[in-house]
């Protein structure tokens, strides 16, 4: 049997603070958009920015860890897998999300 493996390094930036939500249970979701770019020459060697948007969530046992640092612009890396899940909308159409699910979260080291 093959093995395959799902997992996702991104690093950039948030675009909003972190939504904290704390559950009966003492379990906490974090959820959060992250930001990523790259640039490159096209063929008229014009240089071309682009930004793709990254929905991730973590979650986390109450009072595991302080995540202050969510907040928009800071830059983080986040380490985890990809998950797309299925939800109905308002007008009872079927509509995927894909998302990071993150396992571990730090600051991101600006190097000079």
């Amino acid at each position: 049997m093959e093995t395959t493996i799902n997992k996702v390094e991104l690093q950039g930036f948030l675009g909003r603070d972190a939504e904290v939500r704390t559950f009966d249970s003492g379990r906490t979701l974090i959820s959060f958009s992250l930001a990523t770019n790259e640039s490159y020459k096209n063929s008229k060697g014009e240089w071309v920015d682009n930004t793709t948007w990254h929905n991730v969530t973590l979650w986390v046992n109450k009072k595991e860890e302080d995540y202050d640092f969510l907040k928009k612009g800071a830059l983080i890396t986040v380490n985890g897998k990809l998950n797309t899940r299925k939800y109905t909308d308002k007008s009872g159409q079927d509509r995927y999300i894909t998302e990071v699910v993150a396992h571990k979260l730090e600051l991101a080291k600006v190097e000079a």
